[in-house]
């Protein structure tokens, strides 16, 4: 059978069309069966056919009489959306006219780049000129998207992970007709500009924010993850990367999770076009370094002239119908097309100067206005509405003792009834919780192993797909994905992430392992939300709140089991506190969120028996915080507050609340008890005391505030 010409058959409107094609024993092979047995080549095929339901333009998918017969009606469906090519070479899969309109769409994606960043008067047109004949490849034969439609689920999806060559992705726009040339050129990096340096969502095809390298990528397996375990969708996953990001850490994590997962709708195009910001990358053209890295990450790797467009189909092709992740390293000339800046050191964010813009775009030809009409998206039915069916909480006895940490794993397990609610965990969901969650939804959770970048990365991935993650650790080591969560906030992606084992309480793990910088880290990040509950029954409240709250939220448990200071029924809407304690002769108020909730009770149990009386407040929404309860609470106690913290002092609790009384205008005799040396190892009360934030610590800054002269 091999080497033999098959006739293929293609009905196109009733019309009889034959075409011949020869079979490619190779690519046969690479499709997972033995290219000599006939019958293995028809059933394959016709299973090939029925799941990817592609668009046939080229010679090694072979369409067989026989099919037809094996399968019944459904396959001549298909025959109806296949495109015949009768003029086509082994080597390119399409014809010559095919191959100068490509050609075409290169150059006026590179002119168009050149004139977008020279009227700027910014920009990285040297690193889009590089990447234009893979992108016009990609936009015009093989990106599958209904550019009308956006959020039609069947989309495929294309991120920049080199987002500094967004001159490149807004002229691919202007091509599919969605961006206008004079939107392109007068509204590229100006203020109030919806085309702006780097991509973020603010444009409706544009799934994620990049521009800090190294990141796309890791967010292309969150959404490959969405269309092959949950939303089970025929869409591919494009990410175009650049050389000089192959050297940050989460790439290969990215690429050890599609490997680990298997995602075989996630293409990596890696643009190597040898310089970087200063100069030479790491690797340069050493293509044959980057296969073997690749490939041991259990993924595969084609290796291409990034500038042939024959080579860039086959390989564009070849990726689409792999049974594992695919990564194509193209080799490119930066500044590719304009002869006086190829593969030269210094053009890297610069503009072309006018005269060499103008010339530029002369010898590539002028102005052009090529639209494409890209394949359409595979058909899928409609996605039903997702009912949210009845849910039980857990619930927990006032005066029990249960660690926070257990009642977020609690609390996640039962929230996962929705059906949008999914969990990821960094492998340690057996002191986070998570592993309830796992047990009890396994399909909806994603171990992610000590691959916090990517963990990160994966729940802003999913939220791209509509579905609400959770994603836990420990709060020391989500500082390792920090810049992920403030990317995710210029995203504007709604993900929930929890950080246990905070602060000093852990005891005798010692510093490395202290939670003491988040509460500050995350409240810098746009749009956040900051929770810090107390105890089970408001952690449970809160990780129900969470799931419907905007941006990112980050909940801080607490490893050790303290006991349960509210009724089961209590509300705790985000913004809000709670007062433990108060009466009218309250002369001072203690601050707390969390653990020191417990010392502050203690503390005023203390007071109480000297004849202080003093107010407790629960805290534990400390962004947005209650700035009516802090307002009204000063005024009650003269301005006496005591705000106490596991937690650096810079940027925690006391921060917040200072800066909300200032905003009000509210004079207060303040004092701020947090960890300001650097812990060791101890048990939890040796730790909390040494740290200067245990109940006695508590008693003597109150007395202090209290004897204090006006």
């Amino acid at each position: 059978m091999i080497g033999h010409e098959y006739r293929v058959r293609i009905d196109e409107g009733g019309d009889r069309v034959e075409s011949e094609f020869v079979v490619d024993p190779g690519v046969l092979a690479e499709l997972g069966f033995d290219p000599g047995d006939e019958q293995a080549v028809v059933e394959h095929t016709a299973r090939f056919l029925a799941d990817h339901q592609p668009v046939i333009d080229f010679p090694a998918l072979v369409y067989l009489d026989e099919v037809a017969a094996a399968y019944g009606d459904y396959p001549v469906e298909l025959h109806r959306r296949m495109t015949p090519h009768h003029t086509t070479t082994a080597a390119s899969g399409f014809d010559a006219e095919q191959l100068r309109w490509l050609q075409e769409l290169s150059r006026q994606l590179r002119v168009d780049s050149i004139r977008a960043s020279t009227a700027a008067g910014s920009g990285h047109p040297s690193s889009s000129l590089s990447a234009a004949d893979l992108m016009a490849v990609l936009l015009a034969r093989h990106l599958r998207y209904d550019w009308a439609r956006p959020e039609y689920p069947g989309n495929d999806h294309l991120i920049f992970s080199k987002g500094h060559a967004s001159p490149l992705l807004y002229a691919m726009f202007k091509a599919a007709g969605v961006v206008s040339d004079s939107e392109l050129v007068e509204g590229f990096r100006r203020f109030g500009s919806r085309l702006q340096g780097h991509p973020t969502p603010v444009l409706p095809w544009v799934d994620v924010a990049t521009g800090s390298l190294g990141q796309g990528l890791a967010y292309g397996v969150g959404i490959a993850l969405a269309g092959a375990r949950l939303d089970r969708l025929p869409y591919h996953v494009w990410v175009l990367c650049g050389d000089s990001e192959m050297t940050e850490g989460s790439i290969w994590e990215a690429l050890d999770k599609a490997g680990l997962y298997r995602l075989s709708n996630l293409t990596a195009i890696v643009d190597i076009n040898r310089l970087g910001q200063r100069g030479p990358t790491e690797l340069q053209w050493h293509l044959d370094t980057y296969q073997r890295r690749v490939e041991a990450f259990g993924c595969r790797a084609i290796v291409i002239d990034g500038h042939d467009l024959s080579q860039i189909e086959q390989a564009l092709h070849t990726a689409r119908y792999a049974d594992t992740p695919t990564v194509v390293l193209a080799k490119t000339v930066k500044g590719k097309g304009v002869p006086q800046i190829e593969d030269r050191n210094g053009w890297h964010g610069k503009p072309l100067p006018s005269r060499l813009a103008t010339s530029a775009v002369t010898a590539l030809g002028g102005l052009r206005e090529l639209r494409v009409t890209p394949p359409p998206p595979a058909p899928v039915n409609p996605i039903p509405t997702r009912e949210v069916p009845p849910i039980t909480m857990p619930r927990y006895e006032r005066g029990t003792s249960v660690a926070t940490r257990t009642a977020y794993g609690d609390a996640l397990a039962a929230l996962g009834a929705r059906p949008e609610v999914v969990a990821l965990d960094a492998e340690v969901g057996n002191s986070t919780g998570a592993e309830r969650f796992a047990h009890a939804h396994p399909e909806k959770f994603f171990e992610m192993f000590i691959a916090e970048q990517q963990l990160i990365a994966a729940a802003v991935g999913l939220a791209a797909r509509g579905y609400v993650p959770y994603a836990s650790t420990f709060a020391a080591f989500l500082s390792r994905a920090y810049d992920f969560i403030r990317m995710a906030g210029i995203s504007g992606a709604h993900i929930n992430l929890c950080g246990s084992h905070a602060g000093t309480e852990i005891g005798p793990d010692g510093p490395s392992q202290m939670g003491l910088e988040d509460l500050a880290a995350l409240q810098a990040v746009h749009g956040s939300t900051v929770l810090y509950p107390a105890d089970a029954v408001a952690t449970t409240s809160l990780v129900a709140a969470m799931a419907d709250a905007p941006g990112v939220c980050y909940l801080r448990t607490t490893r050790g089991a303290y006991p349960v200071l509210y009724d089961a029924d209590e509300p705790f809407p985000v913004g809000g506190s709670k007062t433990l304690r108060t009466s009218d002769a309250d002369v001072i108020a203690l601050l707390g969120a969390g653990v020191t909730v417990h010392e502050c009770l203690h503390a005023a149990d203390a007071l109480a028996g000297e004849g202080v009386s003093a107010r407790v407040i629960d805290l534990y929404s400390v962004k947005p915080l209650d700035a009516d309860t802090l307002a009204s609470t000063a005024r009650d106690t003269g301005g006496r507050l005591v705000v106490v913290e596991d937690h650096y002092p810079q940027g925690g609790l006391g921060a917040a609340v200072l800066a909300s009384l200032a905003q009000l205008g509210i004079p207060v005799r303040f004092a701020h008890l947090a960890v300001t040396d650097l812990p060791g190892s101890g048990t939890p009360a040796e730790q909390l005391d040494a740290a200067g934030i245990s109940a006695r610590h508590i008693v003597a800054a109150a007395h202090r505030l209290v004897t204090a002269k006006p």
